[in-house]
């Protein structure tokens, strides 16, 4: 035989031997493994939409969005069929513990409240977080909200550090100085409509930049919009299947486009980081400051091995604070002034309240903790609009769940939204706006059940940032009910919708009216 034959034999036995691999791959991890899992828990009572292969339930999960989305809601707090249709109908169908897929992924979806604080207190470390989907992997890196044990550990301590106690005191002159800035844009246009949620997100993205990054808006601009980018592309692809095999071979335009924005990204960040260090390179400053992004670049620079931030951690760390924290007090400050706007007796308790602590002055963190309505109201607020309506976390071992044996691999998903409009847990006024709920605490009002009530987590890994979204909360809505009353606009359209948090769709119009003559 020739060497041309020969090259050719060996090419066909290559492409056969690859194609068998290939065969055995699929066969095993998208038809053998949710076999198996399937069959475990049906053993033990558990139900759920049936398996599809390769695509798990997600086609049936679009097709359950786009009825959703087709249907007016009215201006209804009612909003879990909305925001989660899927496992609104699972969970009447199969009960509050099902097993449901995204694609190959098996997920036990449980929305019991004893079996969600086992999960999320994680007491003997059996239920990790999961590694981050490709597309969010992009987005938000290893960075505090996926990394897991030491280097979990190390940067909370961070985290911690740079968004609580003195240091969140320190940044309220920041905070009321963006305030002050969005109001201004505001001048001369009382009784005219204004979309408010667009208003809160610059706001929101100013104040981020200045407290923990030591820059203005503009310059974290980019950083913002690639980060709204790639958002936008990982939810559209959220229950999109593909094999792995394939994309090694060719990748989507979307997979393309990101791969090109994290690039960006990633430059743009250090870019920032670069100014930091010149400053104390030139002497311009002793050294890289002790906001966030110092604390960082110090990390970045830690003689120490072991506590050394490498750069792509570095880049990370920045890509989940600029994101987490601007998106979340969005989110909060758009969904408290819809309510307030709908619910005038609560706007004018609000008001009343600031006026007694703050008078005309600003406000300051002594007066913000004696703020007992407002915090009903965000709490109240946090309870009909979680941020984020879920969590997931891995099965890391066979483990007990309750009376439940899991095997693996599966993933644990918790669905927030589905706990706190539980009207089991809450009372079959669930869906109504009751701040008074909260009068004696969230402890009271949830019957000291921890895992009823959870916009921030639960556990160690809770989020790190929420005295800073609360506080932010409390002094944007201070400031701006000293200064106004507000009404909403016949023109909002009341559409929730989950884009890693809740926002309204359509944005939020209202109408602001001056309480001052010379305002």
């Amino acid at each position: 035989m020739d060497t041309m034959g020969k090259l050719l034999l060996f090419s066909t036995a290559s492409f056969c031997l690859y194609f068998l691999v290939a065969f055995f791959y699929i066969f095993y991890k998208y038809w053998w493994i949710p076999r198996r899992i399937q069959s475990i828990l049906n053993s033990q009572g558990i139900r759920g939409p049936p398996y599809e292969f390769v695509h798990g339930n997600n086609k049936q999960v679009v097709q359950l969005q786009r009825e959703a989305s087709s249907k007016p809601l009215g201006l209804s707090h009612d909003i879990f069929p909305r925001v989660m249709p899927h496992f609104h109908h699972w969970i009447n169908k199969y009960g509050k513990i099902h097993l449901g897929w995204n694609g190959v992924r098996a997920q036990l979806e449980i929305a019991e409240p004893e079996l969600v604080k086992e999960v999320l207190r994680n007491s003997d470390k059996a239920f990790p977080k999961r590694e981050p989907t490709y597309f969010f992997e992009k987005m938000l890196g290893d960075g505090l909200a996926s990394t897991e044990r030491e280097k979990w550990s190390r940067q909370r301590k961070l985290a911690n550090y740079a968004f609580h106690g003195e240091s969140l005191k320190n940044m309220t002159p920041a905070i009321i100085a963006s305030v002050e800035t969005m109001m201004e844009k505001w001048r001369g246009k009382e009784g005219e409509e204004i979309e408010v949620y667009r208003e809160f997100r610059l706001f929101a993205s100013e104040v981020i930049s200045r407290t923990a990054f030591g820059s203005s808006y503009l310059e974290g601009e980019k950083i913002f919009d690639i980060l709204m980018k790639l958002s936008g592309i990982a939810g559209r692809n959220l229950y999109k299947t593909r094999i792995p095999i394939i994309r090694q071979i060719w990748k989507s335009a979307d997979e393309i486009e990101t791969e090109k924005l994290a690039k960006t990204i990633h430059d743009t960040v250090m870019k920032i980081v670069r100014k930091r260090e010149e400053k104390v390179v030139t002497g311009e400053a002793e050294n890289f400051g002790h906001d966030f992004l110092g604390l960082l670049v110090n990390a970045y620079h830690e003689s120490d091995e072991k506590n050394r931030l490498s750069e792509q951690d570095l880049v990370d760390e920045c890509k989940t604070f600029y994101f987490a924290g601007h998106e979340t007090t969005n989110s909060l400050l758009a969904w408290t002034f819809l309510l307030l706007a709908t619910h005038t007796d609560w706007q004018d308790k609000a008001r009343t309240e600031v006026f007694e602590v703050f008078g005309n002055r600003n406000p300051d963190l002594e007066g913000i903790a004696k703020l007992k309505i407002i915090n009903m109201i965000i709490n109240e607020t946090l309870r009909l609009y979680p941020p984020v309506s879920g969590t997931i976390r891995k099965v890391r071992r066979e483990v007990r769940l309750g009376k439940l044996a899991l095997p693996t691999p599966l993933e644990v998903d918790i669905r927030i939204i589905a706990l706190h409009h539980d009207p089991d847990l809450w009372g079959p006024d669930v869906h109504l706006f009751k701040p008074e709920r909260f009068v004696e605490g969230v402890a009271k009002a949830t019957n000291y059940n921890a895992a009823a009530y959870l916009p921030f987590g639960l556990g160690p890994r809770s989020c790190v940032g929420m005295s800073f979204a609360i506080t932010e909360t409390k002094i944007a809505l201070s400031m701006i009910l000293q200064r106004y009353s507000f009404t909403l606009s016949p023109a909002y359209v009341h559409s929730p919708v989950p884009r890693l948090v809740l926002k309204p769709e359509h944005g939020l119009q209202l109408l602001f009216h001056s309480l001052h003559a010379d305002a």
